[in-house]
Formats: C-alpha cells, sequence, structure tokens
C-alpha cells in the first residue's frame, strides 16, 4: 500500500491512514482485541454490516455541502472499492457498503484528495455536524449558519476531547425558526437569531432519539456567535467525563443530564470554563460571503414541450432563494439512494451551469443552488434526462427510511421495502399529498430511529410478531409527532403493531380517515382531537395474528420467509490481554500528548495526557476486576482502590493530580508539568502491572 502514502498532500490525515493501516494490520493478527479495534474504525468511518466479512464506509460531509470535484472523487472510490450504490443518510453522509476491511485505507487516502474525510463519521464521537439544507439560501432565514456549523466542524475534529466518548454526539444548525434541523432531538441544536444588532444562537441540549427519546431542553435564548465554541466544548468535556461508559443503551448525554440534573450538569460546565483556552473564538464567514459566481458555460437556450409537467416540477421541487432572482432545485431521491453514473453527470451540471455546490438534506435528498430563474428550463431538461424530476419534494410522498435489515446489523424488518411501497401506493391512490408539507413519513428498521419514525406525523418501526410457532415481520405504527418550530417538537405515540405485510392499508387507513373526517385542519390538531385510542380502535382489525398467509411470512423487498436475525455481522477477534491493550493506549495518548506540546496545541496536549492518566488507571481496575462506568468513576475508584490502600503511592490523591485539568489555565508550563506527570504515572502503574504478573 505504499503507493498511496506519498499522495496524501496533508500530514495529518497521512499519519491516520497509515495508522488505521498499521492497527488493521495487528487485528488481523490477533494483538488487538476485537472492542477495541471496533472502536477504533468506527471513530474512521468503518461499519461493521449485516453481510459477514465486508463493510459499510459512512463519508463525512458538513452540513450535506459537497462540490463537484467532491462528488466526482466519492463516485471514483465507490466504483473502485463498492457497488456504485451511493446512500444518502439523515445526517447528510454519504454511504457506500460491501467494502472490504483491508482496501479501507487506500479508499480514504483517495478521498482525502479532495478533501473528503471519514474521520469521526462513526462511533462514539461528534458525528456529522448537521444544518439545513437551504442555509444560505433560505428567505426567511436572519444570517447563513453555514460558516458556522463549518468552524464547529474544523474544530471538533480530531480534537482529543470527543475521540473516546461514552456515546455518540449529534449537532445541529436550523437555518430558522422553523427549526428544519431538528434541535430538539439533538444533543445540540443551534437556532439563528438576531439581538440588538448581534449574531447569536438559541441553544438546545440533551435531546435525542433512539429507543428513548427525549426532548432537548433550553440552553440560552441567546449566545454570540464568538462562544458557541467555547460552549460547546465546555459542554462535551462534561459529557466525556461524566457519561456512562458500561451501559450503552444509558450512555447518550440526555440521560446524564437526567441523572444528575440539568443545573447541577451546567455547573460543572461553568466549572470547567478554567480548562478552555479561551473564553471567545472568533469564526471567519468570508468564505461563505462572496457574491454568487456566474456560470463556467453558457447556459443553453431550451423550449419545454411538455409545460404542464414543467410547471407542476416547478410548483413542487423549486424554492425561490433570498438572492433575487436565483432559485434552489430539490431532487426527490428514493430511499436516499442513487448510482455513481448520475451522480458524475449531475457533478458535471452543477460545475458548468451552477455555483458548483450541492447539499445533501435531512430527508436524504439532493439540493442544487444558486440556479437563476431563466436556466430553470434548462435545468429541468437535464435533470429529466437522469430520472431527477419526481415530484413530491420534501412532502409526505417523499418518505425517509434508514436501510433496515438490507445491510444494518440491528435491522429487524424491512424499512426501503415498505417506504417504496408506501410511496408508490400515495402517488397511485393520494396525489393530492405530493405538495402535503405538514405530514411526513418516517420508518425505522429497529428501535434506535436512524430513520427518525418516532418524531414524524405518521411512522413505521421495523418489529417482529409472532403466530405460533413463526415469526413474521411486523411494523409498529406511531402518530403524531413533528417539529414544531423554535426548538420545540413533539414525538409519536405507540399505537398499534401490525404484520409488515398490513402497512399499505394501515396506510390507507389512516389517510382516507383523514380526507374524510379532518375538515381542513392540520393533521396533528386532527390527531390530538381524536386521541391514541380512535386511531388505535380503526387500525385494530389489522392487528389480528389468527389469519395470517402465507405471503405476511415474507417482508417486503424479499423473496424469502422472515428470518429474525439481529446483531450478526461483525468479525469475531481472538481473545486478548484487554489490559495490556488499555496500557498500551495509555502510552499512546502520552505520545499524542507530547505531539501537541511539540506543535505548540497546549490544550490539546493536555486533554490527550488526561485521557493517558485515565486510560491507565481504568486498565489496572480491570486488572482487579472492579466495575467502571466512567472517566469520574474511574479517577474515584482508583483512589479507593490502589491510593487508599496504599498499593500504589502517588504524591497526592489520583484525584487531584488528574482534576488539575479544570484547576489550571492551559499554558505551555502546565502542558509540559502534566505530561510529565502523566508519564510519570504511567511508568508507576506499568511497574506495578509487571509485577503483579510475574507474583500471579
Amino acid at each position: 500500500m505504499e503507493s498511496f502514502r506519498t499522495e496524501i498532500e496533508n500530514p495529518i490525515v497521512q499519519k491516520e491512514i497509515i495508522d488505521l493501516e498499521k492497527k488493521i494490520h495487528l487485528f488481523r493478527g490477533g494483538k488487538i482485541d476485537d472492542e477495541r479495534f471496533r472502536s477504533l474504525r468506527l471513530a474512521r468511518g468503518i461499519y461493521g454490516q449485516r453481510q459477514e466479512g465486508v463493510q459499510m464506509i459512512r463519508i463525512k460531509l458538513p452540513y450535506g455541502k459537497v462540490t463537484s470535484e467532491q462528488l466526482t472523487r466519492i463516485t471514483k472510490v465507490s466504483d473502485e472499492y463498492s457497488t456504485g450504490r451511493l446512500h444518502i443518510t439523515t445526517r447528510q453522509d454519504i454511504q457506500i457498503h460491501y467494502v472490504s476491511l483491508d482496501r479501507t485505507p487506500e479508499l480514504w487516502a483517495n478521498l482525502a484528495k479532495d478533501d473528503v474525510t471519514l474521520r469521526e463519521a462513526c462511533g462514539n464521537t461528534v458525528r456529522n455536524i448537521t444544518a439545513s439544507e437551504l442555509a444560505g439560501v433560505d428567505a426567511d432565514e436572519p444570517f447563513d449558519v453555514s460558516p458556522y456549523a463549518h468552524a464547529l466542524f474544523q474544530y471538533l475534529l480530531r480534537n482529543p476531547i470527543c475521540q473516546e466518548m461514552g456515546r455518540k454526539f449529534k449537532i445541529s444548525f436550523s437555518s430558522s425558526d422553523e427549526d428544519t434541523a431538528l434541535s430538539y432531538l439533538h444533543d445540540l441544536g443551534f437556532i439563528p437569531k438576531i439581538v440588538d444588532g448581534q449574531k447569536g444562537f438559541k441553544i438546545m441540549f440533551g435531546g435525542g432519539l433512539g429507543s428513548q427519546p427525549a426532548h432537548a431542553e433550553l440552553l440560552s435564548e441567546f449566545v454570540p456567535v464568538n462562544e458557541i465554541i467555547p460552549t460547546a466544548e465546555g459542554i462535551i468535556r462534561i459529557f466525556d467525563r461524566y457519561g456512562e461508559r458500561a451501559k450503552r443503551m444509558k450512555a447518550r448525554m440526555k440521560f446524564l443530564i437526567k441523572e444528575m440534573g440539568r443545573d447541577v450538569f451546567l455547573d460543572l460546565v461553568e466549572k470547567e470554563k478554567k480548562a478552555i483556552a479561551f473564553e471567545t473564538y472568533e469564526i471567519d464567514t468570508t468564505a461563505f460571503d462572496g457574491a454568487i459566481p456566474e456560470t463556467l458555460l453558457a447556459v443553453p437556450q431550451v423550449t419545454i414541450e411538455d409545460t404542464k409537467a414543467y410547471e407542476a416540477w416547478k410548483e413542487s421541487n423549486v424554492i425561490a432563494q433570498k438572492q433575487k432572482g436565483y432559485y434552489a432545485i430539490g431532487i426527490k431521491v428514493l430511499l436516499g439512494d442513487f448510482y455513481t453514473d448520475k451522480a458524475r453527470l449531475l457533478a458535471d451540471l452543477i460545475k458548468n451551469y451552477a455555483a458548483n455546490e450541492l447539499r445533501f438534506s435531512l430527508r436524504q435528498n439532493i439540493v442544487i443552488r444558486h440556479v437563476k430563474e431563466e436556466n430553470l428550463p434548462f435545468f429541468y431538461q437535464e435533470l429529466a434526462k437522469l430520472d431527477f424530476v419526481h415530484l413530491g419534494y420534501n412532502s409526505t410522498v417523499d418518505i425517509t427510511a434508514c436501510p433496515g435489515t438490507d445491510t444494518c446489523n440491528l435491522g429487524i424488518a424491512s424499512s426501503t421495502g415498505i417506504a417504496e411501497e408506501l410511496e408508490r401506493v400515495i402517488n397511485a391512490e393520494y396525489p393530492q399529498y405530493r405538495n402535503n408539507r405538514e405530514i411526513e413519513i418516517k420508518i425505522s428498521g429497529c428501535m434506535n430511529a436512524c430513520g427518525q419514525h418516532n418524531m414524524s406525523a405518521i411512522g413505521f418501526q421495523g418489529m417482529s410478531i409472532n403466530s405460533g410457532k413463526l415469526v413474521a415481520p411486523a411494523l409498529q405504527v406511531l402518530l403524531g409527532g413533528g417539529k414544531l418550530g423554535n426548538g420545540q417538537g413533539r414525538f409519536s405515540d405507540k399505537v398499534i403493531k401490525v404484520p409488515s405485510r398490513r402497512g399499505p392499508d394501515a396506510l390507507r387507513t389512516i389517510l382516507n380517515d383523514f380526507d374524510a373526517n379532518g375538515n381542513g385542519q392540520k393533521f396533528l390538531d386532527y390527531y390530538d382531537a381524536k386521541g391514541e385510542k380512535y386511531f388505535y380502535e380503526i387500525l385494530k382489525p389489522f392487528a389480528d395474528v389468527t389469519n395470517l398467509t402465507e405471503a405476511d411470512f415474507v417482508d417486503w423487498g424479499n423473496a424469502d420467509n422472515y428470518v429474525k436475525a439481529v446483531g450478526v455481522g461483525e468479525c469475531a477477534g481472538v481473545v486478548i490481554d484487554l489490559v495490556a491493550t488499555l496500557l498500551l493506549e495509555a502510552k499512546d495518548k502520552l505520545t499524542y500528548a507530547q505531539e501537541s506540546f511539540d506543535e505548540g496545541k497546549w490544550s490539546d496536549a493536555i486533554y490527550h495526557a488526561y485521557a493517558g492518566f485515565v486510560n491507565g488507571a481504568k486498565a489496572l481496575l480491570l486488572s482487579e476486576n472492579e466495575k467502571t462506568n466512567n472517566h469520574a468513576g474511574i479517577v474515584d475508584l482508583f483512589d479507593t482502590v490502589f491510593t487508599a490502600t496504599a498499593k500504589i503511592e502517588l504524591p497526592t490523591t489520583f484525584k487531584e493530580l488528574v482534576y488539575q485539568i479544570n484547576q489550571t489555565e492551559p499554558s505551555e508550563a502546565f502542558a509540559k508539568q502534566y505530561i510529565q506527570e502523566g508519564i510519570t504515572f504511567f511508568d508507576i502503574i506499568e511497574k506495578y502491572r509487571a509485577q503483579e504478573l510475574e507474583n500471579a
């Protein structure tokens, strides 16, 4: 693999790709524990599939922005290493599938040629920072949030404070009070505001979906733009230190806030401020402030033959920008899946005839920006050639779905198969819903809510249902969710479970009832007026499992009988000494600390050293069969087990030693001292471990 190494211009990226290659080699040789290797590869966008021996690769695209060159690069990588299919996620990433683990370093190196990364796309990291796809062109926005989303992405990428948290952390930026980036279900959600002429954000925090959705709480009605980065850092630091690490299902920040209380959590954030390198962080927006460039080539004039179809497309899929005379074009992408042949042509189209930029959306669609009104006929013609003019962008017929049992380890029932069928039903029988922007339909293949089913007006969750000794695929029907705007939203009620094959009839019943009795009300108002029990009763006939037919045991999109299979596909590693692995990682952290120190990054150096302290302490506690569930617990327990009993002698308590991190401002002198103390501590515990093994 030497050939690709010399082609990477960024030395930081080159180092981490070579490191990944080495770690894969160690894993293949049985020298890295499977759990530790899983953590490492997930943080580099490499995710095990349902199919054994291949990986899903998640390509991180901050706020969904991509240039023609980047999209072309992604298509080349997909063709060479994957299947040519590109999947848009609900976090504005691109996923490709069926990739060999051994080829991932080379794949990453190719993406890096056009500044595309896999770093922290999965794993217990800050995931892709999302934003409204119309940010920068939204007629209702106070200002463009794109540069602020970009700055926070850049600041947190590779930042030691968020490399190995207890669980993932999600951040969004909405373009206006409409809150299309769904701040209320994020760990941190930003909504732009202007107060007394000053730009800033309303910030929501502690939200999340999953099996136990939680509405975010208000952090502040207004935080100036130059304070959002230190604010985010303080919150992430406290989550990293106190967040649950043993019980995965309780490890999101929403559970930590619930457990300790909002005021206690924010008090810890306040106390952490001393450890942060700055009180304000100025964000440069100049790269986003320029005028819209003229097209590279002259746009041909065309004549539209089917004007009725063209006008319907304009009404459904074209959005007026805040820049007078310019329009954005929404492309409805079925299931978020499109292929490299069309992607390459789309890349050429935006490069030559638009502003060389498109954005992927949270609803798994594509948005072309900065198209002059007189050029809309040409774009309609060219997009029609690609079959990219389907009506219903961001409407009821535009159904969101995760991959489900197609490729995901955790999928219980098909989400893509039923989504395709429901779209067919709506297009054929309910065409009036192609322009309905209120009723959203979302589908997830399991309770983890990657398809956001439990915040939609109509949602479906993949499940299974028993009928005697047989098991059939099923759908939980959820109703009554949706965004309300300005940081507020509501989650769906679980109404009833039906066999998957009856999902279309369940949808027909809901829509028919609303059409007949809604009397012009909004769907959520109608649902509230009727109540959950009313909908349970009208859907109850579909829940009867005593009359299942042979077809009910075959899931949508499948030819064979349903088999419930969850959690398969991850490679099994050999069992090795996990204590030794943790000690090795502690040593690595101290190495990273010294490297950051040499680069003059005092704050990063200090945090790497902190991680070295914690990893080393965890290793020794594990050797004593002591259970730990968060960083703070590790620190306290180490003193109890080792310091107080004089098994290990330190100049102070371990707690006093470690927590200098938030008692002392980050400086060159403190970084140098803290790293040296970390090295001394590591030498002590390494000798202790060696003696224990010798005496065993």
